[in-house]
């Protein structure tokens, strides 16, 4: 009995100390470097850039006084993937950071989503509005110099309620990197772009 209680008691330990681990919240400065990577060069320094604190929340890590807005990458998952945003989908990210907090999957996320949009409580943007992914791994990082040295591209570009009709872009891609349109017809209808390899 006391063997299996020891054997427990350090599984345990190994549990806490790999999730420790998997959780260590970088410098301000290392995850503000980090997440405006996917951001054009121009609009890096003057970007807004949420973050994590001490106690792994999300917070704003820097105001912001231009059109983009910047997620660092998150802590708790494998992986650094880090995104900026134009400043006009904030109230789609912001309502599905809510919606993942208070625990819903996709699908429910997706229809309420839908739902608040079609009864204007929110709006997505009346125009084409951009979305920049860097994503790579854990193991490329630089953890010192906030770099990423696998690190590939992904584009998006939200156009509510387009259609393969009104794009002319197919609902599959065809060829590695070649855009096309995810979700047509939806408020979440976007053009997507790589990655490329």
């Amino acid at each position: 009995m006391k063997k299996i209680t020891f054997i427990a008691a350090l599984l345990s330990v190994c549990f806490v100390t790999s999730q420790e681990t998997k959780t260590e919240i970088l410098s301000p400065e290392i995850q503000i470097r980090t997440a405006v990577l996917p951001a054009p060069e121009a609009d890096k320094d003057a970007a807004m850039v949420y973050g994590y604190d001490s106690s792994g929340n999300l917070t704003v890590l820097r105001e912001g006084t231009n059109n983009l807005i910047c997620i660092g990458d998150d802590p708790t998952k494998e992986g650094v993937s880090v995104a900026c945003y134009s400043k006009t989908l904030e109230p789609f990210m912001k309502r599905g950071r809510e919606l993942t907090a208070e625990g819903k999957n996709t699908k429910e996320k997706r229809e309420i989503q839908g739902a608040e949009v079609a009864s204007g409580k929110w709006q997505m943007p009346i125009v084409p509005s951009m979305l920049y992914i860097y994503y790579g791994s854990d193991e490329a990082y630089d953890k010192k110099s906030g770099e990423l040295g696998d690190g590939q591209y992904r584009y998006v570009i939200y156009t509510p309620f387009a259609t393969t009709e009104s794009t002319g872009l197919p609902s599959k891609p065809h060829e590695k990197g070649m855009p096309w349109l995810m979700d047509p017809g939806t408020f979440r209808a976007h053009i997507m772009v790589g990655p490329f390899n």
